[in-house]
């Protein structure tokens, strides 16, 4: 079986001054269609330049990265832009919504850059909007939906163009404890219904609700296995950026 995400032997390297940084350093990892996976770590372990590898919004110093079988670790640019839109959904931690266009326009757009004819599109849009329990805030901007709702705008517009992968980066990490947990049980539910659900956060908590765990620290995995059991690192979060 082709894994959907594949890491071999990869790195990506920064040079700082002097010195080169390891942001990731030497990763291999495997991810499979249907799984529900959380790439953990804190601050400079290197799980935002691995979420951004997967998105295909950056491309290795060394290694091979494979999407679906594909190495896309040696295309160009316009080649990323055209897997992104086509085999990628992305949720964002602050939504990412025009605030001029309403509900069901958010979740068109991305619909229109894939040339989808525009009566399939809104029908596409109505579809996952009632799948996220927003078939009535259709008409809404942005502007006028709590943040639990625009988050959910921001997963049905993830959803709209059938990605086969569904990247989240930080998905609660604007909302309050139980938006945040409304927010997670969705994400649950939609893995269940047969979609790759890859979660990026600092986060044990929030980790623990996927199936498999991949904890990063330093640029390298030293956790990867169930959720259940995993064990608790022994490094304290603190939430930023890796």
């Amino acid at each position: 079986m082709i894994p959907l995400i594949e890491f071999r032997d990869l790195y990506k390297l920064y040079p700082m001054g002097d010195t080169v940084v390891h942001a990731v350093d030497g990763i291999s990892m495997k991810i499979y269609e249907g799984e529900f996976v959380a790439i953990v770590g804190q601050s400079g372990s290197g799980k935002s330049t691995c979420m951004n590898i997967i998105g295909c919004l950056d491309v290795p110093t060394h290694g091979s990265y494979f999407l679906g079988g594909k190495d896309v670790s040696k295309m160009n640019d316009n080649e990323l832009a055209e897997i992104r839109n086509k085999m990628i959904g992305f949720i964002f931690q602050q939504y990412n919504l025009l605030a001029k266009l309403n509900v069901v326009e958010n979740v068109e757009a991305p619909l229109i850059y894939a040339g989808a004819a525009k009566s399939d599109r809104r029908k596409r849009a109505l579809e996952v909007l009632e799948r996220v329990g927003l078939s009535d805030k259709i008409k809404n901007l942005p502007k006028q939906l709590s943040g639990g709702q625009q988050q959910r705008v921001s997963i049905a517009r993830a959803l709209a163009g059938k990605p086969k992968l569904l990247l989240c980066d930080e998905p609660t990490g604007a909302l309050d404890s139980k938006t945040g947990k409304e927010v997670l049980q969705l994400l649950q539910e939609i893995h269940k219904e047969g979609n790759t659900v890859v979660l990026i956060t600092h986060d044990n908590a929030i980790a623990s609700k996927a199936e498999r765990i991949i904890r990063l620290e330093d640029g390298k995995v030293v956790y990867d296995g169930p959720a259940k059991g995993a064990p608790k690192p022994v490094s304290v979060e603190d939430g930023g950026e890796g």
